[in-house]
């Protein structure tokens, strides 16, 4: 389960007393601690995993058993808005998440020892893209342009678009791994755009102005004496 947000680890001790969990608090920011209430218990007693300073605006929150998350390892969820709560693979009908982000284990076991890590979903608000390029006036079928989707966003993908439709499968367009950056190898007609991209993520997309690249049609002219060895090019936009 991916999105945006913040993930902070809460583990046990190891290795753990015969019939005793003891939890101690591992945050991994300054801002959000977590603070085990109480902070020893014996099994078959209850468990409060309190969550302190959330950050503003949480859209809901996750807890995973371990460090892992994942779909295996997925607890419970609780979605803000619609403040429903929904159970994972990891839950064993014993653990309730609140409105506040706690965490409720009760009638603890043995088997409940080990880390939990809780994961704040928030709302990231996307800027409007927009593309830089490195050429905007190549020689046609000559020149190598290289267009970037600014600004360089965490949680974030990136989608590009030619002429309103998604791009072709062609080996005259590369995108980095990120998607972020788009080469465009030998610019021709069919590949001057018009270009967009687009940054999304789970909640929301924003799509940048389009930007057509100008080809610039060259011609060599042969040398107007003979006695001049060098031809020169004339280049106009087209």
């Amino acid at each position: 389960m991916e999105g945006p947000g913040n993930s902070h680890i809460y583990r046990s001790l190891q290795p753990v007393p015969a019939s005793l969990l003891i939890f101690w608090n591992m945050p991994t920011t300054a801002q959000v601690t977590i603070e085990a209430q109480p902070t020893k218990v014996s099994e078959g007693k209850d468990v409060l995993l309190l969550v302190h300073n959330l950050p503003q605006n949480p859209i809901g929150y996750i807890w995973y058993k371990g460090q892992i998350m994942d779909i295996h390892h997925y607890i419970t969820s609780y979605v803000i808005d619609a403040e429903t709560i929904i159970s994972g693979p990891a839950y064993s009908g014993r653990e309730t998440v609140y409105s506040n982000a706690s965490l409720l284990i009760q009638n603890v076991t043995q088997n409940d020892t080990g880390s939990y890590t809780i994961q704040i979903m928030k709302l990231v608000d996307i800027p409007k893209p927009s593309i830089s390029s490195s050429n905007l006036n190549p020689r046609k079928a000559v020149e190598t342009v290289i267009l970037s989707c600014d600004p360089d966003t965490e949680d974030v993908s990136y989608l590009w678009w030619i002429n309103g439709q998604s791009l072709p499968i062609s080996r005259k367009l590369q995108l980095s791994e990120n998607n972020r950056t788009l080469v465009i190898f030998g610019v021709t007609k069919d590949t001057a755009g018009p270009y967009e991209c687009e940054m999304k993520n789970p909640v929301s997309s924003s799509r940048s102005d389009p930007v057509t690249l100008n080809l610039l049609s060259c011609v060599e002219k042969e040398p107007w004496w003979p006695l001049l060895n060098s031809a020169k090019s004339n280049c106009q936009l087209k």
